[in-house]
């Protein structure tokens, strides 16, 4: 099995570059959350104040701590970070150990070698799962984190291993480190535990108490809990904040507050979840009753791990959404592909062993059974696809995937709005990367440009000089806003402070500087955006206060 799953995972690994450095070189398509790991991987080790503390804590750090080792080779290859290939090189590899871990929990089911790469290949080839392997976002190693915990849940729930239990806490582990949203998982996981094991117990070792169920729930939230305490301990260390991305101006909560997004939650946010859901899991409601009838058939537990596992996922997405604390995106709903592909595998029967290192009280003989749907789940399976491309396409559905159709379908002579909106999101970024080369070709000194990260980030991710932004997460940033002309300040840059733009700390100083250059600058350029939902920049040139020019007649 060994060998075939290193063959899965090179061929994914390939299939999901080759689309990343297509869509990052070619097609020059960002997402704005992978850029903005990129740039916190570039304060790291290439801004003038390189620290580990400037990674962030508004979001966990796992996607941009794995690309600063590669950001460090743009000192020599620029082009590594500025066209976002860390970001690829990131998310390629971790999607593609989530196709292992679905090939992998169809082997270990002993399913035959037909089904196995059957659902291997849908699962790997969802056009969801390659986009998202493909553009350097988080839920690359969410899912593959994820799939991680289920395949050793599944594997406990058999073999009673208690290094399967304490590997499925690991990986939940790191997939907080991924996404908020594995505290959900956690907390289902563990009381899924607490309550397998104590039921276990009651029918095999009457008068054991609840003492077993405890021991095996704190050996699975363990590790997730250590990574949440670590996390939330060095923010607070490091910024005063506990939980930034809930307090901070740059949180979260802000940002949906800033931007007016949300929902405003009744049936209509319940049904948009639901739809999402069924897009990326067509299947999903035919499933649930003949999996749970099957189940019951076989006296078998395993279904129920990818149910709470993928589930808790989903739960805590629509609830999010209805009580407006999310963004109406697919992406969110993710984890009802492998939630699919791992009801499928179980359609078919338990067949063969399982190795364990050792085997605990309770663990289940693997019982053969005939009964199966094996073919029908294939089929149903195979069918998914359409229907999830088709929804990437729709700009109701897929808000952030739709504007795709240009790329795969171009059509230039479509006047429609749609369309001519689709190729502003497309263009997303492209202002700021000709922001971030003319400044480059001004072979200005360091820390000559002022400039906050909530819009900046794709400057400071693109800019080939990294050196002459002084940007929040240097030491003396505030000092340096204080008195940008007595600290070296020759140009600041600024977005219009309305939406987001109230959060820039060069507009909380200085509140009228985009109108009126707030008689520390005059206006030097003024940059439309090309991007949707992305804002006009102004260059202000800072008044030298130290020059007669400057000097206010009394």
């Amino acid at each position: 099995m060994r060998a075939r799953s290193t063959w899965v995972f090179w061929t994914a690994c390939l299939v999901y570059l080759v689309v990343g450095l297509w869509l990052a070189l070619d097609v020059q398509y960002y997402q704005g959350d992978s850029l903005s790991r990129v740039s916190a991987a570039r304060s790291v080790l290439l801004s003038r104040d390189p620290h580990l503390a400037a990674i962030g804590f508004v979001f966990t750090p796992l996607t941009a701590l794995v690309q600063v080792p590669l950001t460090g080779l743009s000192a020599w290859f620029p082009g590594l970070s500025a066209y976002a290939v860390t970001a690829v090189l990131m998310s390629a590899p971790f999607m593609a150990g989530a196709a292992v871990q679905i090939h992998r929990i169809a082997c270990d089911r002993g399913c035959a070698p037909w089904f196995v790469w059957t659902v291997t290949a849908v699962f790997a080839l969802n056009p969801m799962i390659v986009y998202y392997g493909a553009n350097g976002m988080s839920e690359a190693p969410f899912l593959f984190a994820l799939c991680w915990a289920a395949r050793r849940l599944i594997r406990w729930c058999s073999t009673d291993d208690i290094h399967d239990l304490a590997l499925a806490g690991i990986a939940l582990a790191l997939a907080y480190l991924a996404r908020y949203d594995a505290l959900a998982v956690g907390g289902a996981v563990t009381v899924f535990v607490a309550l397998l094991v104590r039921y276990r117990s009651r029918r095999y070792a009457p008068g054991s108490g609840w003492q077993p169920a405890i021991m095996d729930a704190i050996l699975v939230a363990a590790p997730l809990a250590l990574a949440f305490v670590a996390f939330v301990v060095t923010s607070w260390l490091v910024t005063g904040e506990w939980l930034a991305q809930f307090t901070s101006a740059y949180g979260n909560a802000a940002i949906l507050e800033q931007s007016g997004g949300g929902s405003s939650g009744g049936l209509g946010a319940i049904a948009f979840s639901l739809a999402e859901t069924v897009v990326l899991g067509p299947a999903l409601p035919l499933l649930i009753p003949v999996v749970a009838v099957l189940a019951w058939r076989r006296r078998d537990l395993e279904p129920l791990v990818p149910f709470v596992v993928f589930g808790a996922v989903l739960g805590f997405a629509a609830l999010s959404y209805a009580r407006g604390m999310t963004f109406p995106f697919l992406r969110f709903y993710i984890c009802a592909i492998p939630l699919l592909a791992v009801w499928v595998v179980q359609l078919a029967p338990r067949r063969g062993l399982l190795t364990a290192r050792r085997p605990g009280p309770h663990a289940v003989p693997r019982t053969e059974d005939p009964s199966g749907a094996a073919p029908l789940g294939a089929v149903l399976l195979v069918c998914s696809l359409p229907v999830t491309f088709v929804a990437m396409g729709s700009p109701t559905l897929s808000q952030e995937q739709h504007a795709l159709r240009t790329v795969l379908f171009p059509d230039n002579d479509d006047p429609s709005e749609v369309r001519e909106q689709q190729r502003r999101v497309i263009a997303a970024f492209s202002t700021e990367r000709r922001i971030a080369e003319y400044l480059d070709a001004m072979d200005l000194p360091p820390g000559s440009v002022l400039m906050d990260t909530v819009y900046g980030f794709a400057i400071f991710s693109a800019t080939e000089r990294p050196e002459t932004f002084v940007i929040p997460s240097d030491s003396d940033f505030t000092a340096v806003l204080n008195r940008p002309s007595a600290s070296g300040i020759e140009y600041i840059l600024t977005v219009p402070n309305e939406g987001r733009g109230t959060s820039d700390a060069v507009n909380r100083r200085y509140p009228t500087i985009y109108e009126t250059g707030s008689d520390i600058a005059v206006l030097e350029l003024e940059i439309p955006n090309d991007g949707a939902d992305q804002p006009d920049w102004r260059l202000f040139r800072v008044l030298d206060r130290t020059s007669p020019r400057a000097v206010v007649a009394p």
